[in-house]
């Protein structure tokens, strides 16, 4: 197989983690007869410092005509005081938007090697964690009518969803829950929102046609006291924009590393997702072979599996990952409270150091 990935190192460490994915890519394509073409995108920070605008047209064609993108990270206080129409956050929406990717698969998965991390007791996470959230990405309030009054004593923004917008997402839910635990659990806030009684209109609707689905709705108050009270009755999350950008947040933390969680944002299948860790840029340790690049390299194992289905080739990357952690081997963010002696033991590595480590497993 030959394929074709755009790279967005970005800002940041970015270009530190997207470096340790491609060898890791590259291992995988050694190792399993596939041939991977790279070229590299200018985006976010680094684009305004170069053209004064964080996404090109140029540069997003790059990423059109790919068969998959990967992201580091964009942004930074270097950007803080840029007008807010030229900031780097919209080479994302630019991103989602222009690559029509309108959905964001969060996995919060607490591997079991860092469970000390986890802040919730451990009668509380028991043997793990391991949770999809299905976020809608490119409608609701974030993109919907807004405007300030003129005198700037009031302000307004409008949550707007269609039946089109809001199927896609669930029944996406769905197909995922079918693979999982059978049970998709969505999240609105039906008791005040008209567009919240519509994503449970069609919830419902759809459901129809996955009875083996297990379907539940929780208000998102609830939802948020429920995933640090109870975390391990969700298995599939399907919500709205705004709810799933705070969601998806909750859980990162309750997982016990930032560090560790990719993300995919995928669209109809027709064109290319969208891949990218979910931590920041984190510029204070950019450069400085520091930084996690387990998240980027987990979320390269995303890009096998869902934009070119190379499902033996993701799980050969997640088990490398795994076997590393079973080692003992740590980056400075997941050493935790066994810093000193995971450092007295050797085992304390920086970023180049643990992506080859994550080849030299792949290749056992």
């Amino acid at each position: 197989m030959e394929k074709n990935i755009a790279l967005i190192p970005g800002d940041g460490i970015g270009p530190d983690v997207v470096a340790e994915a491609v060898n890791v890519l590259n291992a995988i394509g050694e190792k399993f007869g596939h041939k991977f073409n790279y070229t590299s995108v200018i985006a976010g920070g680094a684009a305004i410092d170069k053209w004064g605008n964080p996404l090109p047209q140029d540069q997003l064609d790059i990423c059109l005509k790919s068969d998959a993108t990967l992201l580091g990270a964009v942004g930074g206080p270097k950007w803080d005081d840029v007008a807010p129409e030229i900031r780097p956050e919209k080479a994302l929406l630019g991103l989602r938007g222009g690559m029509k990717v309108f959905a964001n698969l969060r996995p919060a998965v607490m591997w079991k090697q860092l469970k000390d991390a986890c802040p919730l007791k451990d009668e509380i996470v028991g043997s793990g964690l391991d949770i999809l959230i299905v976020r809608e990405l490119t409608g609701g309030i974030y993109f919907g009518e807004r405007g300030t009054a003129e005198d700037g004593k009031s302000a307004w923004d409008t949550e707007k969803y269609s039946w089109e917008e809001i199927e896609r997402i669930v029944r996406m839910g769905f197909e995922y829950a079918m693979n999982r635990q059978k049970r998709l659990c969505v999240i609105d806030k039906a008791n005040i929102l008209n567009s919240s009684r519509l994503w449970r209109k069609v919830a419902e609707t759809v459901h129809a046609e996955y009875p083996e689905v297990q379907l539940d709705f929780l208000y998102i108050d609830n939802a948020a006291m429920q995933l640090v009270r109870n975390p391990r009755q969700f298995d599939v999350i399907a919500t709205s924009n705004m709810f799933g950008d705070i969601l998806s947040d909750e859980a990162s933390q309750i997982t016990g590393s930032i560090g560790m969680l990719a993300s995919a944002s995928l669209g109809d299948g027709k064109g290319p997702g969208l891949y990218e860790p979910i931590h920041g840029s984190a510029p204070d340790i950019a450069g400085k072979d520091i930084a996690n690049p387990l998240a980027t390299i987990l979320s390269a194992a995303m890009l096998l599996r869902y934009s070119f289905g190379l499902e033996t080739e993701a799980k050969a990357i997640e088990n490398a990952v795994n076997a590393v952690l079973d080692d003992g081997w740590r980056t400075g963010d997941i050493a935790g409270s066994d810093f000193e002696s995971v450092k007295a033991a050797g085992k304390l590595v920086g970023t180049k150091k643990m992506g080859s480590l994550v080849v030299e497993y792949l290749n056992k």
